[in-house]
């Protein structure tokens, strides 16, 4: 005994359900892509990142170069990101002398770098500054602005501060 499924034009009703289920996660998929870090109006939660970049035995000179030119924005890939460096502080760099004492380096400093960021609340988890982490103990960072850039640098502080709109 065989039965035919009941047709509507030329599709049968499984047909149908499975076209209006496409076209659904279809709508969802495309909701979901357009809403993407937005929330109603279209604006996105910003949480701002304070952080300071470490960089040790650096020459003196750099200093005082790096002052003149602050705030500094931020740089990755050779386009803006969005942020800047702030501030640079500088202490002395110590070097072990011949007689076993730590002595201070005339020649070279440890200079502090704060940047300042913004970046999605729900991207808090992996806060990027172009292609690079920001993480508390990061070494190598590269810290690159329109007219500095530190090499081998470390994340020694990270803060986050949610932005009140």
């Amino acid at each position: 005994m065989e039965q035919k499924a009941k047709r509507i034009g030329k599709f049968n009703v499984v047909d149908v359900i499975a076209v209006v289920l496409i076209l659904a996660v279809a709508a969802f998929a495309g909701m979901k892509l357009m809403n993407r870090g937005g929330e109603e109006g279209g604006q996105a939660a910003m949480t701002k990142v304070t952080y300071v970049v470490k960089a040790e035995g650096v020459p003196v000179e750099l200093y005082e170069s790096c002052q003149a030119h602050l705030p500094s924005p931020l740089m990755a890939s050779g386009e803006l990101v969005g942020g800047q460096i702030e501030s640079v502080e500088k202490e002395p760099y110590y070097v072990l002398g011949p007689d076993g004492q730590w002595v201070e380096d005339p020649e070279h400093v440890t200079l502090y770098f704060t940047a300042t960021t913004e970046t999605p609340t729900g991207e808090v988890m992996t806060t990027k500054v172009g292609d690079q982490e920001v993480r508390i103990g990061k070494k190598d960072y590269i810290l690159k602005s329109e007219y500095i850039e530190i090499n081998g640098g470390t994340v020694i502080d990270v803060q986050w501060e949610d932005i009140q709109e």
